[in-house]
Order: C-alpha cells, then structure tokens, then sequence
C-alpha cells in the first residue's frame, strides 16, 4: 500500500479527525489534507515522525504498510477509547469496568455454544 492508503488506515484507526491528526503533529491541516490526496508525495522525514507518532504508528507503517513491531491483533477504534477511558479512571472504577467487560464476554461466549 502507499503512504497514503497507510495514512488513510492509521487516521481511521485512530479515531482522530484530521485537523486533530494535524495539532498532535503540530503541522497543518492542508499538509494532511494533502498527503490524503491522489498522487501526494511523501513528506518529508520530520513531518512523517511527527504525523506517526500523532498516531501511535511508525514511520516504517507509513511508508510500507509494515512494522517490525507490528501486533498480531487489530483492535476496533472502540476498544482504544474504551483503553484511554479506564487508563483515566480510579483504580478501584477501573476493576468494576474491566470486571463487566469480562462478564459480558463471558455471557457471549456461553451464548455461541
């Protein structure tokens, strides 16, 4: 895949809009905005760590799709927001929450047999 298509992916990922992709990395929204286009060049090496690092990525994704460090699992943009949530959460919110994730899961998986 290209830079783009890869950038496209991570952005969508990520849960974040554009214009928030742009502020983490502290450059514009139009150089996103550009890099999203057919034909757009890859940036410069500066501005592709910036924009990977807004998105938890690696500039080796970016540019090829892979990562030396890739995950084996893909999660949803869901479960990252339901991540950064509980990381915010007090410690004894955090056990409850993640305690009826696992109790849903479990309701789940006893439903498919």
């Amino acid at each position: 895949m290209s830079f783009r298509e890869n950038l496209r992916e991570a952005i969508d990922y990520s849960g974040l809009e554009q214009k928030e992709v742009a502020y983490k990395a502290n450059i514009s929204l139009r150089n996103i905005e550009n890099y999203l286009r057919k034909n757009a060049s890859i940036p410069v090496a500066d501005k592709a760590v910036r924009i990977a690092q807004a998105l938890g990525v690696s500039v080796e994704y970016l540019v090829t799709g892979k990562d030396a460090k890739q995950k084996t699992a893909q999660y949803p943009p869901e479960a990252k927001t339901v991540a950064e949530i509980t990381a915010q959460m007090k410690e004894k919110n955090r056990r409850m929450a993640v305690a009826i994730i696992k109790s849903m899961k479990k309701q789940e998986d006893e439903e498919k047999k």
